[in-house]
This record gives C-alpha cells, structure tokens and sequence, in this order.
C-alpha cells in the first residue's frame, strides 16, 4: 500500500468534493462549499492537503490564508498565523494514522512557508474532535463565536491556537 500526502490539484478536488456531496445529507451547502473551496485555491488564497491511498483521496485539510475567507477571522489569521479547516478522513480510514501523517506534513509545509501559529475552530459538541485537536497540541483558548451556513443554520464554535 502507497500513501503519499500533497497539495491537492483542481482536478483532485473536484474529484474529493463530488464525493463529499454525494455522500452528504445536505447538498446544499457542499455545493456552495464546493464552489468557494475551489476558487479561494485557484486565487491563492488556501492550500488545499490531501492524503492518498493508493490512488484513493482518503483524507483532506485545508489552510485558509486570507482573512476575508474565514467566518470570525480576528486573532485567527495574520501574516505569521493561517487558519486550518476541512479535516475529513472517509470513514473505513479513521484512526489509523493517515490524518496524522497529513497533518504533520500540512504543518510542515506551512512552517516552511513562514508560518509561526496555526488556529482551528471545532463546535463545542464535537467532543472526539476536541480531544485530537488538544493532542495535536491546540491548547491555547482563543475565543468563541457563532458561525452560519450557507443554508442559514448557526452553530457555536470554540477557536483554539498552536503554535509551529
């Protein structure tokens, strides 16, 4: 079994973002997500990451780099901090280390770009996410606020730092 970890191609992320939405309970929103996911990589302004498995896309994450990109950005991207989001692994891969691998490699590069702090937000709800975000090392608190969805649903999310 080959797995490699990379920035992701367009044609990539079409592929990874079909599936999304045929796999998901509310078309809608991925495919306005979808949309913007694609054109904020096509003008520089994320890096899109993604894991492969023997030709398989089987995890992603993304770095948003601009701050009129991300919901509540104050204190979560500046020229030296990029804020990451998008961490999905399909299913039958979870918990068996894939996502670490790209994660690591997805700080790495973002260190070797100038980064010095990575942020993420995570729904207080979501207790497993949590506890992998806190031993990833996302310990520092940076605020809460509200987010919304394209369809107009608002959830609570907790926004937490890591410094590189």
């Amino acid at each position: 079994m080959s797995y490699i970890c990379k920035i992701a191609t367009l044609e990539e992320m079409e592929e990874k973002w079909n599936y999304e939405i045929e796999h998901s309970q509310n078309k809608y929103n991925w495919k306005i997500w979808k949309e913007s996911a694609i054109e904020r990589v096509k003008n520089g302004k994320s890096i899109a990451y993604y894991g492969i498995l023997d030709g398989k896309i089987i995890s992603e994450a993304t770095a948003s780099l601009d701050k009129d990109i991300v919901q509540n950005s104050d204190g979560l991207i500046s020229e030296d901090t990029v804020y990451l989001n998008a961490f999905r692994t399909i299913e039958e891969y979870q918990g068996k280390g894939y996502f670490t691998k790209l994660f690591e490699y997805m700080l790495s590069d973002l260190k070797t770009r100038g980064f010095k702090k990575v942020t993420l937000g995570v729904e207080p709800c979501e207790i497993k996410n949590i506890q992998i975000y806190f031993h990833y090392g996302f310990n520092e608190y940076v605020k809460s606020a509200t987010e919304k969805y394209p369809d107009g649903e608002e959830i609570l999310v907790n926004y937490y730092a890591k410094t590189l």
